[in-house]
C-alpha cells in the first residue's frame, strides 16, 4: 500500500503541496485532477523520489520512498513512471525498446512478454520499427509499454494519453486499465481528462490550493460535485441559485421563474449546446433541436436525475 503522510513541500519559499494525507491500496487506481500549476506533476515526482521531501513521509509497504539525497539512482524497482518526457532509445526498435531491461537468459520469455506489450499498446504494425520514426503519440504508448516490462507494484502516469490520436484513446485506455487491473498493478493518474477517470479510476482525488479538496469515487463526485472546480472537470455546467446545474439537467418547460434568451446554439453531435442569458447572466443547457436567437424560453431543472 502507497502511504503519504503529511506530504508539505515547496520549491524554495514557494509553498506547493500542503499537508497532503492519502493512501493507495495495491491495484487500486487514483485520479489526480486540478488546475494546471495545482502541483499534480510535482506530487508524482515526489512520489517516485525525484526531490526530497522536507516535510512528510511517503511509504510502499514498509519502504520509505526517499529523494536523490539518499538515492544515488532516483527511483525503487517496485515502482515505475512515465512522464511527457518518453525517454526512449531512438535508434533501436519499439520491441526493442520494450524488451530492454528484461532478461536475455530467458528469450523465449522475453519475446512473449515483449509481445504481450505492444498488444496492448496496439503497436504491432511498428513493432519492429526505428523509435525516431514514430509519431509523437507512438513513443508514448512505447513508454507505457516499456513501464510495464518488469511488472511493476505501482505505477505513476503523468497525462498518459495526451500525445495520441482521439480515435486510438478509447482502446488504449481499456486495454491499459483492464491490464492494471488484471495484473493487480496499483496506478495513480495526473490527468486533466475525464476520460482518463470515469469507468477506470477507484479513487478520485482534487488538488487545489495547494491541498486536497476531496478525494472519493468518481460516480460520488459527478453526482455531487461540491465546488465549481469540480464540476468543470466533467462537463458544461451551471451555477443557478446556488446550485451546480450541469448543462444536461436544465431542460425548456412551459413556464417557469427561470426566464431566459437564446443567444446562440452550438451543434454538439447527439443534440445542440444552447447559451442562453438569464437575468444577468449565461447559462448553458443541451436540447435536441437548434433554436433561434432571440427566443424567449423558460428552463427547469429536470426531475430525474438519471444520467447524473
Amino acid at each position: 500500500m502507497l502511504h503519504v503522510k503529511n506530504l508539505t513541500f515547496s520549491y524554495s519559499k514557494k509553498i506547493i503541496l500542503k499537508h497532503l494525507n492519502f493512501t493507495v491500496e495495491k491495484g487500486e487506481h487514483l485520479a489526480i485532477i486540478g488546475e494546471s500549476g495545482c502541483g499534480k506533476s510535482t506530487l508524482l515526482k515526489l512520489l517516485y523520489g525525484e526531490y526530497d521531501l522536507k516535510k512528510g513521509q511517503i511509504f510502499w509497504d514498509d519502504t520509505e520512498i526517499l529523494g536523490p539525497e539518499h538515492n544515488l539512482v532516483v527511483g525503487y524497482d517496485f515502482m515505475k513512471s512515465v512522464t511527457q518526457e518518453f525517454d526512449l532509445m531512438p535508434f533501436i526498435s519499439v520491441e526493442e525498446n520494450i524488451g530492454k531491461y528484461l532478461s536475455n537468459f530467458y528469450p523465449e520469455e522475453k519475446k512473449k512478454r515483449t509481445a504481450e506489450l505492444i498488444k496492448v499498446v496496439e503497436l504491432e504494425s511498428v513493432a519492429k520499427t526505428k523509435v525516431k520514426l514514430l509519431s509523437g503519440g507512438q513513443k508514448q504508448r512505447v513508454a507505457l509499454a516499456r513501464s510495464l516490462a518488469k511488472q511493476p507494484e505501482i505505477l505513476l502516469l503523468d497525462e498518459p494519453f495526451s500525445h495520441i490520436d482521439n480515435f486510438k484513446k478509447q482502446s488504449l485506455r481499456r486495454n491499459i486499465f483492464s491490464y492494471l487491473k488484471e495484473k493487480n498493478i496499483a496506478c495513480i493518474v495526473a490527468t486533466h481528462d475525464k476520460n482518463d477517470v470515469l469507468g477506470f479510476a477507484d479513487q478520485m482525488m482534487l488538488l487545489d490550493k495547494k491541498v486536497i479538496v476531496v478525494k472519493d469515487t468518481p460516480e460520488t463526485l459527478y453526482k455531487d460535485p461540491k465546488t465549481p472546480l469540480m464540476a468543470s472537470f466533467f462537463e458544461e455546467f451551471n451555477v443557478i441559485n446556488d446550485e451546480i446545474i450541469y448543462a444536461h439537467e436544465l431542460t425548456i418547460v412551459q413556464s417557469s421563474p427561470l426566464k431566459a434568451k437564446v443567444i446562440t446554439s452550438y451543434f454538439n453531435g447527439r443534440n445542440y449546446l444552447i447559451k442562453a442569458k438569464l437575468d444577468s447572466q449565461d447559462v448553458i443547457f443541451e436540447h435536441d433541436i437548434h433554436l433561434e436567437n432571440n427566443t424567449e424560453i423558460y428552463l427547469s431543472k429536470r426531475l430525474s436525475k438519471a444520467g447524473k
